[in-house]
């Protein structure tokens, strides 16, 4: 009897081999792509992250767990590109790899922190939160770093509706992985009103800085929406805002110039921050804010920024950890 192996989809090269259905030569033609060592898929079908994960469970144990970007992904939740890493965690009695293309941590997983996936497991949404955070651990950059990539993935996470920050402050209570501390204090920065990574980045790169951003912040006038701001310092009436890529469009540039000199006759001074400068030069950001709000300095001393130094101890015990 043989195994029946689904050519239209992901599948193991050398099991199609073994029972007859491809040749060596047909799997090297073009009729197939490889996807990892020994999967394969039709050429026709293209390549999504969802994809590759579903090929990667063919050749990782039983007990990894999918998890991080690409379970957010798998679950709705574009974080991860095509070819990104599939990201897995494993328990730590269990080793395989290193394999191509595919990312692993080995650390302690709950069981009932993952459900069955596709022969293997995926991290249940609380779990898929924390290895956000905790995907870049042990430290290959700095700290301000890691929470400009971790903040980001958990606004998009928590904006799904598949966690709240409530239930993951629970979740996360008393835990000791490693990297624990930055989860926190990712988790004390998190806010679902961010539209994009990058403004959720910008806010970072503020707050951290000892700027106190509001997202989405709405200007009405007779009880109707006539502005949205990404990012404003209400009191002093800065806005700051990223224009990225696809702000360069004739009518949307038109549009946001109209809607700005609207807003700066009504008092409001502007930053503007492109996708170039948020990834290259962040000083010079924050010396544009901090000479917008000279213009506009509160006469009330107490209200100035008193600090630079974001406070991680602050922000794990406001996290509930």
């Amino acid at each position: 009897m043989t195994t029946a192996i689904n050519l239209n989809d992901v599948f193991r090269g050398s099991l199609a081999r073994a029972y007859g259905y491809v040749t060596a030569a047909e799997l090297r033609g073009p009729r197939f792509r490889r996807l990892f060592q020994d999967v394969y898929v039709p050429a026709h079908l293209p390549v999504t992250h969802e994809l590759r994960c579903r090929a990667a469970a063919l050749i990782v144990p039983r007990e990894a767990v999918l998890t991080g970007r690409s379970a957010a992904t798998v679950l709705g939740v574009e974080l991860a590109k095509p070819y990104d890493p599939v990201e897995f965690v494993v328990p730590e009695a269990h080793r395989f790899g290193p394999i191509q293309g595919i990312h692993v941590r080995r650390t302690s997983v709950k069981p009932k922190e993952s459900r069955p996936w596709n022969g293997i497991r995926i991290a249940r949404p609380p779990r898929v939160a924390l290895d956000l955070a905790l995907r870049l651990s042990p430290r290959t950059v700095g700290w301000v770093r890691r929470l400009r990539i971790a903040v980001p993935d958990l606004d998009a996470f928590v904006r799904s509706g598949r966690v709240t920050v409530k239930q993951l402050r629970r979740a996360w209570r008393g835990r000791r992985n490693r990297g624990i501390r930055l989860a926190r204090a990712a988790l004390s920065l998190t806010d679902s009103r961010a539209e994009s990574l990058p403004e959720s980045e910008l806010r970072v790169v503020l707050r951290v800085s000892g700027f106190d951003p509001e997202p989405q912040y709405s200007i009405v006038r007779n009880g109707r929406e006539v502005a949205r701001l990404d990012l404003a310092l209400k009191e002093t009436q800065t806005a700051i805002e990223y224009d990225g890529r696809w702000h360069r469009t004739r009518k949307n540039i038109r549009r946001d110039k109209a809607r700005r000199r609207r807003l700066i006759a009504e008092g409001w001074t502007f930053v503007i921050v492109t996708a170039e400068k948020l990834a290259t030069d962040y000083k010079k950001i924050l010396e544009e804010v901090e000479q917008a709000q000279s213009r506009r300095a509160s006469p009330d001393p107490s209200r100035r920024r008193m600090s630079r130094v974001f406070s991680a101890r602050r922000a794990s015990s406001s996290s509930g950890g």
